[in-house]
Parts: structure tokens; C-alpha cells; sequence
């Protein structure tokens, strides 16, 4: 169970969640950093949980439905690597009679004082806040339960975000040490059962053992043997390749473990593992330094919300660092980017291949929308970490459990690749590309065009 922070009551008495103004003050009364202790018996939760599911999706989808716009919207040619087409245009919902030019030409404390920043431009709530906690799509669900015969539902949760802005699945694996094969994967989703047949005589021994235990299962929070756990039956746990599907991402979403009280601590959208290798710092806001380093503690940490006590009731698979971390690390190291044609080996658009609508999207990138401060080709990332201050448009507000504050620095992700890893920022709170340029125009005050806009979309559409 997630660590809620709340102060002790008897097991069956409702807590009723603090003010804004309760959870702004540093330690609040009867906070705690560790995961509550667990009273009854798991025959008693489960049924609880199912029962408070249904309300608890229907909160979730009436938040979701008042932000975006979340119809079928396909790019007429647009599609990820392997084919699933990428969704189109803004769909973060704007305030009542005011159009994105006139939201842009206003300042940041108009905004915040006349309440007119987008409801889709703050944070995402996981969709059960207060608890929290490792949740997959239906897709991913259905698929590891026929390849490997385990189950990672939730009887508490569903996954909340429509199919349609998600990564394809099962996505395309691709080797930096074999561009030759194209998609090593086969189409196959890589498991315990197919990760053999698929890999050797492609990868050295120590490689292959490194793709052996990114797709073992080991216990974690919400999927394990104990009795505090979110699964109906006693499980083996989840795998790194669970959340990072093939090296890449099927956005599945977490609580980040890095700050407390729980109302702050921020939804994680997974982020794809391609590139790894020219990347220098790990984790969004942890700044981890190395691979070695983010592998080693995911388990200890991540896998338990930061919670070292409950990590060892849990069963916590402590990795060797010389051997285990090592081989996984090395692995992971090799996880390319899937091609992008239009692009040379310095990462500019080929002038002959490209259209004229990308080559002025180019020019915005590098020029007036400034983008390339932060995503410097090749790889589109500067290896720093960058606090955008968003907080400075909006009052701080509770969002279905999340406390709408200061994001603090984020890491800049890699934007190459980008059209397959929606949905968008670290807690996934932008459906698209569109919505990704209008929320940065925004925040950085940019003065973009409506065509600007629309070159900037079909440039990073190249990438």
C-alpha cells in the first residue's frame, strides 16, 4: 500500500483528506515518511477496494473528460515505428471564451489570478492518488497473462488513459549493435519465455543474462506473496520490461518515490528506454548519475515507493552490483532509437528528403521556439535538469488527491523518437504533440504563430 501520510484512525473510520493550506505546511500533524501498517486481513480489503473501484474510475474519467478532448483523432500519415497511427491536435480543453492566442498574449499572474490556466496543463492525478502504486494498460495486462501466466490486475484500479494515446504494443526493439535486424523482437512481446529463442547468438553471455533479469519478475508494493498487496493472488512480482515494454514504454504510471507527504509526490509516465546509452543522468527529478545507479536502487526503491522497511517485508531482490547490475546495465546501453529517415548523422533534416513545412518547423526548433536550448541534435537532449516554474500561472489547488503546487526541476528527456512515446511530461499530463508546443509556448512565453505551431509539430514528427 502507498504511503498516505495520514494521521492514525480506527481501520474502518473514513480520513478525511487535509486542506491545500494543511498540506503547504512543512510536517504536518501525524505525518509519517513510511507506509502505513496494515490492520486487516487482505479477505477484508480486497472486497472494500472492489467495491470503492467503480466511483473511484468514474472520478477519474469525469477529470479526464473535463481536461481533454479524447477522441479517435488519427494523423493522416503520421504513425510510430511499427504502424499505430499518432493522435492529432490539441486536446487540452482551454477556459470558457478566451482562444490559445489570447491565452498566450496574457501574463503568467493574469493567468493565475483570473483562473484561466488550461486544467490540462496541471498535474495528472494517478487515478487513485492516495494510494498510489504500479498500474498497467488493459494491453499489456491481457498479453503477459497469456505469454507467461502472470496476472497484473488490480482489483483496486484500472488503467485510465484511452488506448489511442498510448505507445503501440508490443513495441519494436532495436539494437545499436545490429541495426541490420531491424525489430529483434520478432513483433513478440519479450518475456521469461521467449527472451532465449529470441536473443542468443544476437547478444554476448553477459547481455543475454542482463535481458534475463530485465524480464524476471521480483516482488514489489502493489505485487507480491504478503498480504499487503493489490493483486488477488499471491504474486511473483513485476518485471523491469513490464513498465518499459520491450526497452521501449507502454506507459504505465507509478507514484514517483522521491518527496513526501503523498499528496506531492508526482505521477510517473514511463519513459522509454531507447538511447540510453548517450544519456547522463537517470530518474526525472532523482538525477541519478549512471544506468548502474538507477538499475541497483529502481528495485530497492522504486519498486517499494521509497519505502526501505516495507521493502524488506516484502521480499526486495537486492541486485549484485558487480554481476547482476552490471549485465543489465549493459543491456540496457544497447537499446537504440527506432530509424528516422529524414534525419543526417548530425541530426538536421536532409533538405531532399524532407517537406517544406518540416524544414520551417526545423527553423522554429533551433530559432524562436527555443527549443533546441534544452534538446540539442543529434539526440535532442542536453543531459540537464530544468525547473519550467509553471506554478507561477496557477493557485495551488488539490486535484482528486494531488496537491497542484511547484513541479521543481525535471530532467530534459530525449526527443528523438518522440512521436512514439505519448502521452507527453513527466507525469504524462499532455495527449499530444500539439498539446505539447501550446503548453510550452505558454509557459515560456514563446509568441509562436498558429502556423509556427503547426511546422514545429511536423518537425518533431521527423525525429
Amino acid at each position: 500500500m502507498a504511503c498516505t501520510d495520514a494521521p492514525e484512525q480506527p481501520i474502518n473510520q473514513p480520513i478525511a483528506p487535509p486542506t491545500v493550506a494543511e498540506l503547504m505546511l512543512p510536517g504536518p500533524v501525524g505525518a509519517s515518511s513510511y507506509a502505513p501498517v496494515i490492520e486487516q486481513p487482505l479477505e477484508q480489503v480486497m472486497p472494500r477496494m472492489f467495491a470503492e473501484k467503480p466511483a473511484i474510475m468514474e472520478r477519474q474519467r469525469a477529470l479526464l473528460d473535463a481536461r481533454y478532448d479524447l477522441t479517435d483523432r488519427p494523423h493522416p500519415t503520421a504513425t510510430m515505428a511499427k504502424g499505430k497511427p499518432v493522435q492529432t491536435g490539441v486536446r487540452v480543453q482551454l477556459p470558457p471564451g478566451i482562444s490559445w492566442d489570447q491565452l498566450a498574449k496574457t501574463s503568467a499572474q493574469q493567468i493565475r489570478t483570473d483562473g484561466l490556466f488550461p486544467s490540462g496543463f496541471l498535474p495528472l492525478p494517478h487515478p487513485n492518488h492516495p494510494e498510489g502504486g504500479m498500474l498497467f494498460p488493459q494491453f499489456h495486462i491481457d498479453e503477459t497473462l497469456t505469454r507467461t501466466q502472470r496476472d497484473l490486475t488490480r482489483f483496486d484500479l484500472d488503467f485510465d488513459l484511452p488506448d489511442q494515446f498510448l505507445p503501440e504494443f508490443p513495441p519494436p526493439m532495436f539494437l545499436t549493435t545490429r541495426p541490420d535486424l531491424g525489430d529483434v523482437s520478432q513483433g513478440e512481446l519479450v518475456t521469461q519465455q521467449n527472451f532465449y529463442r529470441l536473443f542468443n547468438g544476437i547478444l554476448n553471455p553477459k547481455q543475454l543474462d542482463g535481458l534475463r533479469l530485465l524480464v524476471t519478475p521480483f516482488p514489489q508494493q502493489q505485487f507480491n506473496l504478503t498480504g499487503d498487496r493489490r493483486s488477488l493472488e499471491p504474486s511473483l512480482g513485476v518485471t523491469c520490461f513490464d513498465c518499459h515494454a520491450n526497452g521501449h514504454t507502454n506507459a504505465a504510471t507509478h507514484l514517483a518515490g522521491d518527496v513526501r507527504p503523498q499528496a506531492l509526490r508526482h505521477r510517473i509516465d514511463t519513459p522509454t528506454l531507447r538511447g540510453l546509452n548517450i544519456q547522463q543522468i537517470f530518474g526525472s527529478q532523482r538525477g541519478l548519475k549512471t544506468v548502474e545507479d538507477f538499475t541497483e536502487f529502481e528495485q530497492r526503491a522504486a519498486y517499494f515507493d521509497g519505502d526501505i522497511v516495507i521493502a524488506v517485508k516484502k521480499g526486495v531482490n537486492v541486485l549484485e552490483r558487480g554481476t547482476q547490475v552490471h549485465d543489465m546495465a549493459e543491456l540496457q546501453a544497447l537499446l537504440d532509437f527506432p530509424p528516422a529517415p529524414k534525419l543526417d548523422v548530425f541530426g538536421r533534416l536532409d533538405p531532399n528528403k524532407a517537406t517544406a513545412q518540416e524544414l520551417a518547423g526545423e527553423q522554429v526548433f533551433l530559432g524562436k521556439g527555443r527549443c533546441a536550448e534544452c534538446h540539442p541534435a543529434p539526440y535532442f537532449t542536453d543531459n540537464l535538469m530544468h525547473n519550467l516554474r509553471v506554478e507561477r500561472f496557477f493557485e495551488p489547488q488539490e486535484i482528486n488527491g494531488r496537491l497542484a503546487l511547484a513541479d521543481g526541476p525535471i530532467k530534459t528527456f530525449v526527443l528523438r523518437g518522440i512521436k512514439d512515446s505519448p502521452p507527453y511530461l513527466h507525469d504524462g499530463r499532455l495527449l499530444t504533440l500539439d498539446d505539447t508546443v501550446e503548453f510550452f509556448n505558454l509557459v515560456l512565453e514563446l509568441g509562436l504563430t498558429a502556423d509556427e505551431k503547426r511546422s514545429l509539430v511536423a518537425f518533431m514528427l521527423t525525429l
